[in-house]
């Protein structure tokens, strides 16, 4: 039988795994890849990544089977329609999981580093395609990372909400808790966010590890009951329901969807643990855990089809509930902590990248760069979880909000890597377009099937990420044109030194550090400080700090410095947008590039703070976003904090623009 399901499996994997695999290995001579951990290295970063990158697919057998039959479109609980159901779920797995992210999307690595945002960078390094279809596919990416908000909020929500029902399976005394006792524990979790993950990151994975054991043990239970549930390997299983059940059955392809929430997840912690830990904890303990659980909830029941209100609790023996309830609730802790730090981790990238306003960030590790706290995003996210928690009031009726935003997310990322295959990996346009059009099938089922959600709690998750899309790119457009503003009659830097050599003003010593977002004019701060001191320093270092679309930059292209004469310096500090912009010790390197003295406490940073006053004018913005975008520049973290900079060494200098 073991011999004859494995032979059935690797028959019809064998073709995608070597169409996918024949199109190569990493994204070009000059792509970055990074040492592969071997060893004990390798042990240590597969065990944190298990805590990590796992925690929300390894949640989801607390409500995902339930929902086939128990939720908003059940099917009747007979033995064909189980094994049909467990069929979806093994190769909704298998397809969607296994071959698409762990073994296609997880080589489209933007120097390291995953996400959504890391493949729409790598998909706008190609300046040459035509500005509408470049356009069209960064506004695809920023809408992919503003439904991982909505997802952000529902995670928590229903993972720890399911996880506290388990106290209803042993009495009803504890139902009138379960909403309340749902709500501590989830301010508890974001009250602690500010801690981060670097001081219980360690006992993560051995949490999961014993987790994902659980899982595997509780279903080789259920499968010694009913082995012949292991026939649900066989796809003509899943043809078959589909045959039998028409348009209803089609419907359960959104319960069944619950089992591949959190695929999106690992690809976006790439950047943390790297290619191998990750598929190393799926092929050797998240994989066969889930499955084998799976299976076991499924031969469960085909014995008793009562148990259908909540077959993860009730697969256990009765002596394990209420530990097996402490272990579900930690691991939905640990699986909610994760998305919400990397909410966070989304959050710095959009800021990086120029699609949000500055916000205050906390680092909560020294070690990790990546590790942060948000605080306004922090209390956004646990209003709007405990929102969701009043509101929907069971986790079967947040299953419906559930998915509608991950499906869509999935489609995206299908689509931009189609794109990266193309230009980066070299592939043909038949080759590549065979890959991505067998993906989307599976992502347009799935996403069809979620549309029905829509009505029962799916609106959520698209308002949230319509408003998080208008944020964004209210904020990108707005940047762009107050530039355009700011550049109208600017001075160039070789113009203006060319009126010291001719007019040449009363220098004081010192240096003055002036940060400007373009490099090809004058600040309006340093024009603004000639004019009211009626002085300039013996050395003026023209600043501006660039963004680009990797997500790291090797230091021979960090800087670019430039002497322009008359004490007159032009430097370009280039990032990547998970990287921190260190000014302070960018001036100890340009003080030795240029060999000149910069000392610290003899150096004053000047920064512009314009205030926009909304006008008639036409800007190409609706006059409601003009205020939108005029109402986060007052609120924006001010360049001082942002930049940490020396606070006794700062002078802003105000202006007003008309917008």
């Amino acid at each position: 039988m073991v011999q004859r399901i494995r032979r059935t499996v690797h028959s019809a994997i064998a073709p995608i795994v070597a169409l996918i695999g024949a199109g190569g290995n990493g994204l070009g001579p000059e792509h970055h890849k990074r040492e592969e951990p071997t060893g004990r290295r390798l042990f240590s970063l597969s065990l944190l990544a298990l805590g990590i990158v796992y925690g929300d697919i390894g949640t989801s057998p607390l409500y995902a089977m339930r929902e086939c039959f128990y939720g908003a479109h059940p099917v009747a609980l007979t033995r064909p329609n189980i094994l049909g159901v467990l069929s979806l779920i093994f190769w909704s797995l298998v397809i969607v999981v296994m071959i698409k992210y762990h073994i296609y999307v997880l080589r489209f690595d933007n120097r390291g580093e995953g996400g959504i945002l890391a493949l729409m960078g790598l998909v706008g390094m190609d300046k040459s395609r035509r500005a509408a279809v470049r356009s069209t596919l960064i506004v695809l990416g920023v809408f992919g990372a503003a439904l991982l908000y909505g997802d952000g909020m529902i995670t928590p929500a229903i993972s720890v909400l399911s996880a506290v029902e388990g106290l209803e399976i042993s009495t009803p005394f504890f139902k009138p808790y379960v909403i309340p006792l749902t709500i501590i524990i989830l301010i508890l979790l974001f009250f602690f966010q500010r801690r981060g993950t670097a001081g219980v990151g360690a006992v993560f994975g051995p949490i999961m590890l014993v987790w994902f054991s659980t899982l595997a043990l509780m279903g080789i239970r259920g499968i010694l009951w009913q082995p012949s549930v292991l026939l649900a390997l066989n796809p003509m299983h899943a043809i078959r329901f589909f045959i039998t059940n028409g348009m209803h059955g089609f419907l359960v392809l959104g319960a069944v969807f619950l089992v591949t929430t959190g695929g999106e997840a690992l690809y976006a912690d790439l950047g943390h643990f790297g290619e191998k830990p990750i598929q190393v904890d799926w092929f050797s303990i998240v994989g066969p855990s889930l499955v084998l659980h799976y299976f076991g909830q499924g031969a469960l029941l085909i014995r008793d089809p009562g148990a259908a209100h909540n077959p993860f609790y009730l697969l256990a023996p009765k002596w394990a509930l209420y530990p097996l309830v402490i272990l579900a609730t930690m691991a939905t802790v640990i699986a909610s902590q994760a998305i919400i730090s990397g909410v966070f981790s989304l959050t710095r990238q959009a800021i990086q990248l120029g699609y949000l306003p500055r916000m205050e960030i906390i680092h909560t590790s020294r070690a990790e760069i990546g590790q942060v706290y948000i605080p306004s995003v922090n209390w956004a996210l646990m209003f709007c979880t405990i929102a969701l928690v009043i509101g929907f009031r069971s986790s079967t009726n947040l299953a419906g909000a559930y998915g509608l935003a991950v499906s869509t997310t999935m489609i995206i990322t299908t689509i931009l890597a189609y794109v990266v295959a193309r230009d980066l990996l070299g592939w043909s346009v038949p080759f590549a377009a065979t890959v991505t059009a067998a993906f989307l099938i599976t992502d347009v089922a799935f996403l069809g099937a979620n549309l029905a959600k829509i009505a029962e709690g799916g609106w959520f998750p698209l308002l949230i990420a319509s408003i998080v899309f208008l944020i964004m790119t209210t904020w990108r457009r707005g940047r762009q044109i107050l530039n355009e503003r700011l550049r109208d009659g600017a001075l160039s830097p070789e113009d203006f030194v060319k009126s010291l050599a001719g007019h040449p003003p009363v220098r004081v010593p010192g240096t003055a550090v002036f940060m400007h977002r373009s490099g090809g004019v004058i600040p309006p701060a340093l024009l603004h400080s000639l004019k009211h001191y009626k002085a300039l320093h013996k050395q003026v270092m023209l600043l501006t700090v660039m963004t680009d679309e990797v997500s790291h930059l090797d230091d021979d292209e960090r800087l670019l410095a430039e002497d322009l004469g008359e004490g007159i310096f032009r430097i370009t500090c280039r990032y990547g947008y998970m990287e921190e912009a260190d000014i302070p010790a960018l001036l100890e390197r340009v003080s030795r590039e240029l060999h000149v003295a910069i000392p610290p406490m003899d150096t004053t940073y000047f920064l512009g703070r314009e205030t926009l006053i909304v006008t008639s004018r036409q800007s190409g913005m609706a006059t409601w976003r003009e205020k939108l975008f005029a109402s986060m520049m007052r609120n924006a973290e001010s360049a001082a904090r942002f930049f940490r900079l020396p606070p006794n060494r700062v002078v802003e200098l105000g202006a007003q623009i008309e917008f």
